[in-house]
């Protein structure tokens, strides 16, 4: 069987999708995947066929995605129906999928759709994720996905139903529902992240790649030189410079030293002792050396902190974040701060929360399950071609 798995995201949506087309590609599948081009020589450099789609998303900032999300729709209906050539089944995996379902109809193949967190897939028990443009007030949360299918249906619908006009394809009156289908997968973890009872959503467990390189040795020096410290990063968010600052300040007020990842925002790391600055790493390994986790509450982020046993500080941002801010909170694991840029202040009572919340993290740790990709795998295996688009 052919696959093609797609998704538009950065690396929290990325990484995830490299897990199950590992395993895939383990079980004797032929795997491609549809990501942004950021994550092209990493992917081929594993062996793995790779199709960029759209812009190289380190150098966008939000406002010109906001500014080009119109675009988007003409990017994966050129870009997906080239890559899906010859492909059994499509999976689409994170937001703005927009294009994927109706590619997989012409051609006469299967398709899914997967999310990465609950609170991006309909729901009575749940509100959309929180948005600038939410109508102040509203607290049903049935209404709430009415507003955002509305939005959903006045901003891209037009457009993706010209391409399936150009195809032959009948209107789309749904564009969410189209999109989700009546039967999506959610790609998280059951403990950290579990959907709220509605059976028709199958939910795999989260897809987590086995990452196996060493950590690089002036890392490791470091990690052996002293106590655990507090590690910071924000992953693929352009966060504001003075998050370095703020958050070595915060580390120091608990007498702890500090590991900041620089990120896509490039944080400048401050020069000083017991800090140290370092670029992209195995963080399955480095979150088991950590006194705790300081992150932007992306699922990725969450799910590995919380697998590594290492309490969490979540400064949530945007989008989904603000959902693992509060179940990191609800659950004991530590603590989440106020969205945007944190005070020192805060940062540090956060912290503090955080640093007693070890025990509870590390038996939490033992509830997350690691089998998640292979669940998904075999799921796809076993019914998947057996489906219709």
């Amino acid at each position: 069987m052919r696959v093609l798995l797609s998704t538009i995201g950065s690396r929290g949506e990325v990484q995830p999708v490299l897990a199950l087309a590992s395993e895939l590609r383990a079980l004797g599948q032929d795997v491609r995947l549809c990501v942004p081009p950021d994550f092209r020589d990493r992917l081929e450099g594993l062996g793995f066929d790779v199709v960029p789609i759209g812009p190289a998303l380190r150098r966008t900032t939000l406002e010109q995605v906001r500014k080009s999300a119109g675009d988007t729709v003409a990017t994966q209906f050129e870009t997906i129906t080239v890559a899906a050539e010859g492909c059994d089944v499509l999976v689409a995996a994170g937001a703005l999928q927009f294009a994927a379902r109706s590619i997989a109809e012409r051609m006469g193949a299967a398709y899914v759709y997967a999310a990465f967190c609950p609170i991006t897939l309909p729901s009575e028990r749940h509100a959309p994720p929180p948005m600038p443009w939410r109508s102040p007030g509203e607290t049903d949360n049935l209404a709430l996905w009415r507003e955002d299918a509305q939005r959903w249906n006045t901003m891209f619908g037009g457009r993706v139903d010209a391409f399936r006009a150009a195809a032959g394809q009948e209107p789309v009156d749904d564009l969410p529902g189209h999109v989700f289908t009546d039967r999506p997968w959610l790609a998280a973890d059951a403990a950290l992240a579990p959907w709220p009872g509605d059976p028709r959503v199958v939910q795999t467990g989260a897809w987590i790649w086995p990452d196996e390189r060493p950590l690089p040795d002036e890392l490791r020096e470091f990690l052996d030189a002293g106590e655990p410290p507090v590690y910071f990063g924000f992953g693929s968010m352009h966060a504001p410079a003075e998050v370095a600052g703020i958050a070595l300040e915060a580390a120091r007020a608990h007498g702890r030293r500090a590991v900041v990842a620089r990120g896509w925002a490039g944080l400048a790391v401050v020069d000083a002792p017991g800090c140290l600055g370092i670029g992209e790493v195995n963080q399955q390994a480095l979150f088991r050396r950590v006194a705790a986790v300081v992150h932007h509450g992306g699922a990725g982020t969450t799910t590995t902190a919380a697998r590594a046993g290492a309490p969490q500080v979540v400064v949530p941002q945007m989008y989904d974040q603000h959902y693992f801010a509060g179940r990191v909170t609800a659950l004991g694991l530590g603590a989440a701060t106020e969205p945007g840029v944190p005070t020192v202040a805060a940062l540090t009572e956060a912290l503090d929360t955080a640093l007693r919340s070890h025990a509870a993290a590390r038996e939490f740790a033992g509830r997350v399950r690691g089998d998640g990709t292979s669940v998904a795998a075999r799921h796809l295996l076993e019914t998947v071609p057996l489906t219709s688009a």
